[in-house]
């Protein structure tokens, strides 16, 4: 009798995910934070509409044994360095004290491959350093997931992304050994597998790279 807390259910993965969890025998209440409501009714879903700074407002609202964050952004369509880090970093790292203090055993968070918190690359530096706070939370488990090259539909198409798509599909049967992490993956996929980890026993911190999520 479980209860999934989700953050970031309008994005590639969040919105993946979302129908996953509310399929899954392992929850019978999905709770959805964010700045607007899903489309979906569902028996299951309960969604709390709100601004993300300010989550501790809805605290009792949130109370839930998984914690799946999704939420994430690009330095283009945040407009500035300041409002990324508050996407990336701040609203990630709050939503895991905020569900730690609620005692949710499990944190399970997208970073991106690369994250270093020692990076040269802005974006790179903010996922190392988000992972790096996320896990002195004192969650019974945390999975931080870290996929390459995202595909699929998203609500805001991003040029890069859909160029660097096809590149890659291009070049993928090539990508074998140790560069088999840079080959792109599905939102499907890494929706797919952060599920699947919840299910797993174990404690501590478990980092799933772009390669691994497909067999997760």
């Amino acid at each position: 009798m479980k209860t999934a807390l989700l953050a970031g259910a309008t994005g590639l993965i969040g919105s993946q995910l979302l129908p996953l969890l509310l399929a899954s025998d392992r929850y019978t209440k999905v709770i959805v934070v964010g700045r607007k409501a899903v489309p979906t009714i569902h028996p299951k879903l309960v969604q709390v509409v709100t601004e993300l700074d300010k989550l501790d407002e809805v605290r009792l609202k949130l109370i839930a044994d998984d914690v799946y964050c999704c939420l994430g952004t690009t330095m283009k369509q945040a407009g500035s360095k300041e409002a990324f880090f508050k996407v990336d970093f701040l609203y990630v790292v709050q939503l895991a004290a905020l569900a730690a203090s609620n005692f949710a055993a499990q944190f399970m968070v997208v970073s991106s491959m690369g994250a270093d918190a020692e990076s040269s690359i802005y974006y790179s530096r903010v996922k190392g350093e988000m992972e790096a706070a996320v896990r002195q939370t004192p969650f019974r488990a945390i999975h931080i997931f870290r996929p390459s090259l995202l595909l699929g539909e998203r609500a805001q198409p991003r040029l890069g992304e859909r160029l660097g798509a096809v590149a890659l599909r291009l070049v993928s049967p090539l990508l074998r050994g140790p560069l088999l992490k840079y080959r792109p993956v599905t939102g499907a996929t890494v929706a797919a597998a952060m599920l699947h980890a919840a299910g797993d026993d174990g404690g501590g911190v478990r980092v799933h790279l772009s390669d691994e999520l497909a067999r997760d």
